[in-house]
């Protein structure tokens, strides 16, 4: 466990250094894992993860250790567990001794065979959404002080600020990939059938919305094959 002097010397330095590193992270699963990673210096864990939510599904985006790995699928098959009311409820879940919690009696049945004493369980918010979990395991009991779980705050909003801004960041570059795309469908369309703009760019909505296909998958296509499979009407 730390202390409040070690919290004090080591929030000043690693916490500087961890948004540093989360700043030049390439992307989400880079930020989740410098995350991870740093809690295991950061908090008295043992394991660490961090689940993210996708198209309001959890999706387990990194872990410290395979057994983190374990514990989150179990959640999942069993449709309960302190990581999933973390995440459906948006509230901290503290579990000071695994064998003795009482409100996930599946959960606990299970997990006491695993070497897990004590759990914490942070939302992260980005922009008032929940976007994921931070999870802190140890394998013995009480292990987690209020102290603790103060850091784990602080990280789990540094966390949520640098995944936001990685996913827009994607977002961001999916969206202009997506114009190179169909920039480049509308080049081979106006060449072949001496078109402006206007009349091949709506030729490429017009087959998307017929053939129900993503318009960036339209001009995929195009590029790859020089044709159009499907109906297509005026």
């Amino acid at each position: 466990m730390l202390t409040m002097d070690h919290q004090v010397t080591f929030g000043a330095d690693a916490f500087a250094r961890l948004a540093v590193e989360l700043h030049d992270a390439g992307g989400v699963d880079e930020t989740v894992e410098a995350v991870v990673q740093f809690a295991l210096q950061a908090e008295a864990c043992s394991y660490a993860g961090v689940v993210l939510t996708l198209r309001d599904r959890p999706e387990i985006a990194a872990v410290t250790h395979p057994l983190v790995t374990e514990i989150y699928q179990l959640q999942a098959d069993i449709g309960e567990g302190p990581m999933l009311t973390a995440l459906s409820e948006g509230i901290v879940v503290h579990v000071p001794e695994v064998k003795a919690e009482t409100r996930w009696p599946a959960w606990v049945a299970r997990l006491t065979q695993n070497r897990v004493g004590s759990a914490l369980h942070v939302p992260m918010w980005a922009n008032e959404q929940l976007i994921g979990v931070l999870s802190l395991f140890n394998t013995e009991p009480n292990a987690f002080t209020a102290d603790d779980e103060a850091i784990a705050h602080i990280l789990a909003r540094h966390a949520s600020v640098a995944v936001a801004s990685a996913r827009d960041g994607e977002t961001m570059a999916a969206a202009v990939d997506a114009r190179k795309l169909v920039g480049q469908a509308m080049g081979i369309l106006m060449e072949r059938f001496d078109l402006d703009e206007s009349r091949a760019f709506e030729i490429l909505k017009r087959y998307s919305q017929q053939n129900n296909v993503k318009l960036r998958d339209v001009a995929q296509e195009l590029i790859d094959t020089r044709k159009l499979r499907g109906p297509y009407s005026e």
